[in-house]
């Protein structure tokens, strides 16, 4: 991405929020529009695919909020129609915007998105133009792509934690030209960039915007005798299986940062991000609220009215005793502390018990007749005469 297409860029409106959303607002709605927009959920349509890669560009700058201040102060600063100097400021002011991010180029090739961008507003007067103290251009290194993969876990597993083998592909640096594009190994570096892989073009305003290099493509290289692998880009496709550690308590749509585990850098750049969409299958007994389970547990007219004790399955450990006292009503809720997900503190939340009164369908007739009796005993009562009371006072 070129630092002009991401100044311009509009992510609130690409994630359909406003400029003072809050982190759970930009969370949600990025979620909603992942799982609409999805590939998988879209095979074949090129548009939404586009728009899925746009969805996730938007989050991986607003999610973050050292990004996202970034990108803020720099929409601020020179969002509509470039730096204006202040008042009786004379001459002009000529500075590459590329120098704002550290070497923004990084993000033009391969999808990288603002992963790419590094150093922020603070190093706009460090290191200009990426040149050494000696006035000499180095090529730069070039920070990995970032990879998304999804995986979906059991109930149990989102719980207790899981390590899931997950299969990726992404660019990597060429085996056949170790990356160089060269297949002697010996690329020149780009006489139109002088190796710095983006070219200024003036914009007005009496400063430049910067776009990857159009001659080597934001590399800086330029290869003599081009890889036949990889056609002298230096990077090639490549699929490779990793085993990733889930952490305890992750809930369903949670997406998780793996640093440094997404596709390799070159010229000895930092690996790119690794982010996992986290999806868990629900349980036939159990359910889940923030750090809580729940569970709804039949009970006997007897046990509700008269009180006792009822055994509680748990998730992957032994039964809990619930001891209901007499008069329980239907649809209350107990706790049993330390049973329910775990937390990032390694705690544990608490298993929420609601108690259901079952209503057998067949009758032995000793049971029939002590229903009868029990019927005649409370023929006096009327369990729906405060009912009518407060329907006539209202």
């Amino acid at each position: 991405m070129s630092t002009k297409d991401f100044i311009e860029k509009d992510y609130y409106k690409v994630l359909g929020v406003p400029k003072d959303a809050t982190e759970a607002e930009i969370k949600k709605a990025y979620r909603k529009l992942a799982r609409e927009f999805h590939p998988d959920a879209n095979k074949g349509n090129t548009r939404a695919e586009e728009r899925f890669k746009e969805i996730s560009e938007a989050n991986d700058i607003l999610g973050d909020p050292k990004k996202r201040k970034e990108y803020d102060e720099a929409r601020t600063l020179f969002g509509n129609g470039g730096f204006r100097p202040g008042p009786g400021a004379g001459g002009s002011f000529n500075f590459d915007l590329g120098d704002l991010f550290g070497g923004g180029a990084q993000g033009g090739q391969g999808g990288q998105g603002a992963g790419g961008f590094g150093g922020g507003i603070g190093d706009v007067f460090g290191g200009l133009f990426n040149r050494g103290s000696s006035g000499t251009t180095r090529v730069q290194p070039r920070r990995g792509q970032d990879i998304e993969s999804e995986v979906t876990l059991s109930f149990t597993e989102a719980i207790e934690g899981a390590t899931v083998p997950l299969r990726m592909s992404s660019q990597s640096p060429c085996k056949g030209c170790s990356g160089t594009g060269d297949a002697n190994g010996t690329p020149r570096v780009c006489p139109t960039c002088v190796g710095t892989g983006q070219v200024a073009r003036g914009s007005g305003g009496g400063f430049s915007l910067t776009d990857p290099c159009p001659d080597c493509k934001g590399r800086g290289l330029i290869a003599e005798h081009p890889c036949d692998i990889c056609k002298g880009s230096g990077r090639a496709k490549s699929s490779r299986t990793m085993q990733v550690r889930i952490p305890a308590g992750v809930s369903d749509g949670q997406r998780i940062r793996l640093r440094g585990k997404g596709a390799p850098g070159e010229r000895g750049g930092p690996a790119g991000d690794l982010y996992v969409v986290v999806h868990v299958d629900p349980h036939p007994v159990f359910g889940r609220k923030d750090d809580n389970l729940t569970v709804t547990v039949p009970v006997t007219y007897p046990e509700a009215a008269l009180g006792g004790e009822v055994r509680v399955p748990t998730l992957g450990g032994p039964p809990v005793t619930l001891k209901l006292p007499p008069g329980t009503p239907n649809g209350r809720t107990m706790r049993a502390r330390g049973k329910g997900a775990f937390r990032k503190d390694g705690t544990r939340g608490d298993l929420l018990i609601t108690v259901e009164v079952s209503v057998p369908k067949d009758l032995s007739g000793k049971a029939r007749d002590a229903l009868e009796a029990y019927r005649e005993a409370t023929a006096g009562e009327d369990p729906r005469a405060e009912l009518f009371q407060a329907a006539k006072g209202a």
